[in-house]
């Protein structure tokens, strides 16, 4: 039996509130609550395992933000001299012990942390020191596009979570819009450091960033109506607002489309002379 994870489990008996269920722990409960309709004894559930308030080993079919050995951004509901309290979608909360704080965190934060399973305790916990539970292996090239898991931020930018098991760091110089913890984003590698850390972009490097920068401002000319009210001169904030890409990838896509005719270049605008036929 896997705590903090989804095991297959024989129905044995049924009580007044709810069933028991066969483990190599001895048997487990499922309260009523959460039995599927038309259970049978002999029947194999898939169920979600953990303790209870009273530690207590229970067994359910909802589904939690997340199990043991995976990370998740979650929500601290409660904070105490044990440490916080963190809502990973199920009745009990999660434990985030003080020592694994590397701040502390308040009631309403949202904290990337590592779900673990204690040895000692033989309860599920958390850590916001997650960094050291990070692959430190990257299979990674630079250009690959890669999910990003925003963690945190310093001045020299934003923390992030790789492909959901790297740690990373988006710099600061190459963000245009404010990021918060627990945003999801798509990013590309720029380099795989030695250290096994990953420096990541949100836009494309080279040729093919510009490349694909340029596809994307015809969607956004098409879809403006064939104009937008953008030029080399734009400021890169209303640049930034309006197509999602720095000034200087602008400019590169900008140079792409009006090398290939696609593009008029006015004062105070640029028009798409593309009209798909």
């Amino acid at each position: 039996m896997n705590l903090g994870d989804y095991n297959d489990l024989e129905v044995a008996r049924f009580v007044e509130f709810g069933i028991y269920l066969t483990s190599d722990d001895g048997d487990i409960l499922m309260p009523d609550r959460y039995v599927p309709a038309g259970v049978r004894v002999g029947d194999v559930l898939r169920a979600f395992v953990y303790r209870d308030s009273e530690d207590r080993l229970v067994a359910t079919t909802e589904t939690p933000l997340a199990k043991v050995n995976e990370f998740a951004v979650l929500k601290v509901t409660s904070a105490s001299s044990l440490g916080a309290f963190l809502d990973w979608g199920l009745p009990k909360d999660l434990l985030l012990p003080l020592r694994n704080q590397p701040k502390r965190v308040n009631v309403g934060d949202l904290v990337l942390v590592y779900i673990y399973l204690d040895e000692t305790s033989d309860r599920l916990v958390t850590t916001a020191k997650w960094e050291k539970f990070t692959d430190r292996n990257p299979l990674l090239e630079p250009g690959d596009a890669v999910p990003l898991l925003v963690a945190g931020q310093s001045e020299l930018g934003y923390a992030v979570l790789v492909d959901g098991r790297y740690q990373g760091l988006l710099f600061r110089n190459e963000v245009f819009r404010p990021l918060s913890i627990g945003d999801q984003l798509t990013g590309y590698v720029r380099q795989v450091r030695e250290d096994g850390k990953v420096d990541v972009s949100l836009q494309r490097q080279g040729y093919g960033e510009a490349l694909a920068a340029a596809d994307e401002l015809v969607l956004f000319l098409r879809k403006a109506g064939g104009t937008l009210p953008l030029t080399d001169k734009t400021d890169p904030e209303e640049i930034y607002r309006r197509v999602g890409m720095s000034k200087k990838v602008f400019k590169k896509a900008l140079g792409t489309l009006y090398r290939r005719g696609q593009v008029e270049l006015h004062p105070d605008s640029t028009r798409l002379i593309d009209d798909e036929e």
